[in-house]
């Protein structure tokens, strides 16, 4: 009898064996993003309390959802340190007001950290462990720099287990650009410039303010309202791009241009069982297909989001021509390009990242997959004809992650 079979066997003899819940998405928001470092709206805020207003948001947005029948906040910070460290989702749910009795815990998967909080709650939902669970992220760039205090096992380089340019994160862009010679500098900015354009289009047209929450913070100048993303750059040309400097190698072909920026910033989703959502008077928006983590070569790290889509929808019954609309992180344009090259989608393709991604908007690591499923989820609004989206993106050390949702509000 093979292990699997054995423990089947077991759970069924000890009475414990149970049917899994659907898990759906509720409701989603974020901070707007700010430029870490001292310039930035956000470098005078504590990085928990980010994740407060968030959190105390989505409770006014969802007024029927009482606190005290949320049963566990679980956050991700890539940094577990300083003013994002402790037990983040205990830290912030006592911060936020919420009651003693919701329990809380933090995560860490560098950039899918926050699609691992949503993972490892619509764990305990589908298991009965919980009916309401808030998940999302928490990422200071500029009270934690990446890398920081990060002490590295020399045998990494040592025993050869990695690249040395695995802990470079543009280094590994770079070797995408060698890996696929296909995928040109060109072909970065172009991809870089209707980001820019889409999110500009984006903000004009109100979409990104059913998701962003605007917050009074305290700056040099006294206090004002961070509403907006700070990376934003409506005007970017392909023009313009092609005169930036490569800074991981002489001539490369990663520029400022064509990656994300360094950001602040916090985002929280609210999942529900399905049960839970009619007691409460909640409507759901999405129901969780299917999800995968996969491992790639760590200093190829932008392919982790290949093999991680294909387990996805291998575990849905799917296939990609069952999806409609994509929302890829966008680190490096490169990244999402070899995602396209790999599955033959058109990089132009409206269907990917219709609202822009992280190379207009900012990437603060661990908050950034909640961005992605809440933008996933105004697109399907927007679109009720489309059943099925992707959330994915790839993470440091050479691994991807991907969530495949169904659409409910068609």
């Amino acid at each position: 009898m093979c292990a699997a079979s054995s423990t089947t066997r077991w759970t069924r003899l000890l009475g414990v064996a149970r049917e899994l819940r659907e898990v759906v998405y509720v409701d989603g928001v974020r901070t707007a993003f700010g430029r870490a470092g001292p310039k930035g709206v956000f470098w005078r805020t504590r990085a928990d309390d980010l994740g407060v207003k968030v959190v105390r948001e989505l409770l006014r947005r969802n007024p029927r959802l009482e606190p005290a029948r949320i049963d566990d906040v679980i956050l991700a910070a890539t940094a577990q340190v300083g003013d994002q460290g402790l037990t983040l989702g205990r830290d912030v749910a006592l911060l936020a007001g919420l009651p003693q009795t919701v329990p809380g815990f933090a995560v860490d998967r560098m950039c899918a950290g926050a699609l691992t909080a949503v993972t490892a709650g619509a764990g305990e939902i589908a298991m009965g462990a919980a009916d309401v669970v808030l998940a999302g992220g928490i990422e200071h760039m500029g009270h934690h720099p990446m890398g920081e205090d990060v002490d590295f096992n020399p045998r990494f380089v040592a025993e050869r287990l990695v690249d040395p340019s695995a802990v470079t994160m543009g280094a590994t862009a770079e070797n995408l650009h060698d890996r696929f010679p296909q995928l040109t500098k060109h072909d970065s900015d172009a991809f870089a410039v209707r980001s820019q354009h889409r999110a500009a289009a984006a903000w004009e047209n109100g979409v990104m303010r059913e998701t962003v929450v605007p917050m009074s913070v305290f700056t040099e100048n006294g206090w004002q309202l961070a509403g907006h993303d700070e990376f934003l750059r409506p005007e970017t040309s392909l023009e313009a791009l092609a005169e930036l400097p490569t800074p991981f190698r002489p001539g490369g072909r990663v520029t400022a241009g064509n990656s994300a920026g360094l950001t602040d910033g916090a985002a929280v989703a609210l999942l529900t069982s399905e049960e839970a959502a009619g007691e409460l008077g909640l409507e759901p928006r999405m129901r969780l297909a299917s999800y995968a983590f996969a491992g790639v070569e760590p200093e190829l790290m932008g392919l982790g989001p290949v093999p991680a889509t294909r387990k996805a929808l291998e575990l849905a019954g799917l296939t990609l021509d069952d999806l409609g609309l994509f929302e890829l992180n966008e680190p490096f344009a490169v990244q999402v390009l070899t995602w396209c090259d790999a599955f033959g989608v058109d990089p132009e393709d409206g269907r990917l990242n219709p609202y822009g991604g992280a190379i207009a908007c900012g990437h603060p690591l661990a908050a950034t997959g909640v961005r992605l499923v809440a933008q996933l989820a105004q697109g399907f609004r927007e679109r009720p004809e489309v059943r099925y989206g992707l959330t994915a993106l790839c993470v440091g050390m050479g691994m991807g992650a991907a969530v495949i949702w169904e659409n409910l509000a068609g």
